[in-house]
């Protein structure tokens, strides 16, 4: 069910951009009518332009699909150059088909759950509906009973059949031209990927590093001493034992008390590796724990309709527990809302709190570390905090195994 609805919701997007394509094509066309008379190319260049920026948006609206475009490079807009450049020639033919047969899917995506809530619930509307009215959504067919009301539902779960069998293959359909066509070709130089994910890797490697050193820390400044200090104490109390029974006592109480907080600083060292909650919950049942201990008033609604990779939660887990605490320490905000998505293999996060805003990464306050755990994922990052309000932190990463 989860991947039909993932399929229309594809479908329809697709749909908006069909749209804006068939759209450009007839300016195309008109302008290409138009150059035979000279007129026309001047407006060569703004359509070049809005030629690469709708198939940029294709891509984008692919990737939050889980359907993964490298982009080529950036295609020239001049007539003479982009007339002989490869991936120009690429986007208008995406163009092309994007515009008609990708308009007919999205069409499809958009009518078949409209088709399918109308026949399945028209029994309970055919006493309302006017003498001699189209029964079905196709256009023909009339009920004059109960009975023939109840078959037009019969056609209702039919098309939802279609939708649960037939929409993650058409959604995949639709976007085939642009994983064809919109994708960096052969030829292309992806030297700027390549330094682009070294740069990942880096900065992965720079986070792994840090966290290291802070586990260190915590052990060695903390852990460690109290547990010298319990050694210690211990020694001390054995010698005394026969002396002095009453002081063996106090240290051994002394003792017991460094060895608990001992105790204690190391589950919160584990914590900071893994949380534990995060197996036995779930991401769910860990971000409701971090709402309950946050100092701002917190909701979570999380939808995962099944369970992420280890690593990929904790990733999210570690993003909410760092935006929680910017919230509480920075942002003075009286709510904070925390939304987390699963759709078409992609985990999507946001929080949003109702601060004065005025965020930046620049300042401290952790949104370069959260920007990093994400890059290792291959993750983006989106913050929107203007002066007055309301900041709103967005994830968007891979989730698939």
């Amino acid at each position: 069910m989860s991947a039909a609805l993932a399929a229309l919701r594809q479908l329809v997007g697709g749909f908006g951009t069909a749209v804006l394509a068939l759209a450009l094509l007839g300016l195309l066309t008109l302008t290409a009518v138009a150059s035979l008379a000279g007129v026309g190319l001047l407006l060569a260049p703004a359509l070049l332009r809005a030629v690469h920026a709708l198939a940029r948006r294709e891509r984008g609206r692919l990737s939050r699909h889980g359907v993964e475009l490298v982009a080529p490079d950036p295609a020239p807009v001049r007539l003479r150059l982009a007339l002989a450049d490869d991936t120009t020639r690429r986007e208008l033919r995406w163009l092309a088909v994007h515009a008609t047969f990708g308009l007919l899917a999205g069409l499809l995506g958009l009518l078949l759950p409209v088709f399918a809530v109308r026949d399945t619930l028209f029994p309970l509307v055919w006493p309302l509906a006017p003498s001699g009215a189209t029964s079905t959504s196709l256009g023909f067919g009339t009920a004059d009973s109960w009975a023939q009301a109840s078959v037009v539902s019969l056609l209702g779960v039919g098309w939802i059949a279609i939708i649960l069998g037939l929409g993650p293959g058409l959604a995949r359909l639709q976007a085939r031209p642009a994983v064809r066509l919109l994708a960096a070709g052969p030829g292309t130089d992806l030297s700027l990927r390549i330094a682009e994910l070294t740069a990942t890797r880096a900065a992965a490697l720079d986070a792994h590093a840090v966290e290291l050193r802070r586990i260190e820390r915590s052990l060695h400044d903390g852990t460690q001493n109290r547990l010298v200090s319990v050694t210690v104490l211990l020694g001390a109390a054995r010698r005394m034992v026969a002396r002095d029974p009453a002081g063996a006592e106090e240290l051994l109480e002394r003792a017991q008390s460094a060895a608990e907080q001992a105790l204690s600083e190391l589950r919160a060292v584990a914590r900071g590796i893994l949380p534990p909650v995060l197996a036995d919950r779930g991401l769910a049942g860990a971000l409701s724990g971090l709402a309950a201990n946050s100092g701002v008033p917190c909701r979570t609604d999380v939808d995962l309709p099944e369970r992420c990779p280890a690593s990929v939660e904790a990733s999210a887990y570690f993003v909410v527990a760092e935006a929680l605490t910017n919230v509480a320490k920075h942002s003075g905000a009286t709510d904070v809302a925390v939304t987390v998505r699963s759709r078409g293999g992609r985990l999507l996060l946001r929080v949003e709190d109702d601060g004065h805003g005025g965020a930046d990464e620049a300042g401290g306050s952790g949104l370069t570390g959260i920007r990093r755990r994400i890059a290792a994922h291959d993750g983006v990052l989106r913050l929107t905090s203007p002066r007055g309000g309301p900041t709103v932190l967005e994830v968007d990463f891979p989730c698939g195994s």
